[in-house]
């Protein structure tokens, strides 16, 4: 049996203490919240599927080239917490791949392959190409990741994904409907981007 996001949560916590702990935990608390909400979804809601859409961002005092230096690279994700090896052919050439590995050798993957970089604007977008719903409840998903100039000479680091839910039939499971895949992706985005404003706070 694959291991879950939230399972992730408490494998990283037991992790050397310079990384901070995954934050998938966070939801099972929605997911108590978003059972209620969607016994109030209209029927078009509750059935048909609809591309969904999450966008975080942070900000951190850091030159967008520093910042750009650690997530500019599409073969390395070693900034993220969940992240335990990428490994790919192409490197920043659009139609690069790369798998990405959670948790521990062995674990769950997630293959992506690279349709946009542009170094100019410190921005690159992939999609995924093979994901188990079990580790990610998403299909048909897309990201773009980006570095843009922040207050004082700092940086604003964007992250955001389109995607459909897991189960793209009607009458989806709870694990697997609308709800269920923004709070995942939800998820990932922040774990990054609270690892990223921990690397680059002030000391």
């Amino acid at each position: 049996m694959l291991p879950t996001f939230s399972h992730l949560s408490a494998v990283l916590a037991d992790r050397e203490p310079r990384r901070k702990p995954f934050r998938f935990a966070w939801l099972a608390v929605l997911a108590a919240g978003l059972v209620a909400l969607s016994g109030a979804l209209t029927p078009s809601e509750a059935h048909g599927p609809t591309r969904q859409k999450v966008t975080l961002t942070t900000e951190v005092p850091a030159a967008p080239a520093d910042v750009w230096a650690v997530i500019g690279n599409f073969q390395d994700m070693s900034w993220h917490p969940a992240v335990f090896s990428t490994k790919g052919e192409g490197g920043n050439d659009i139609d690069a791949t790369r798998v990405v590995t959670l948790e521990k050798e062995g674990g769950p993957t997630i293959s992506e392959v690279l349709y946009k970089y542009d170094a100019t604007k410190m921005t690159y977008s992939y999609r995924i190409t093979d994901v188990k719903v079990e580790v990610l409840p998403v299909t048909n998903y897309s990201s773009h990741l980006t570095v843009k100039p922040g207050k004082d000479g700092g940086s604003l680091i964007e992250w955001k994904g389109a995607f459909y839910r897991g189960y793209p039939n009607n009458d989806p499971p709870e694990n697997l409907n609308d709800e269920a895949a923004i709070a995942a992706v939800s998820a990932v985005y922040q774990a990054g981007l609270d690892a990223l404003s921990d690397r680059f706070a002030k000391k």
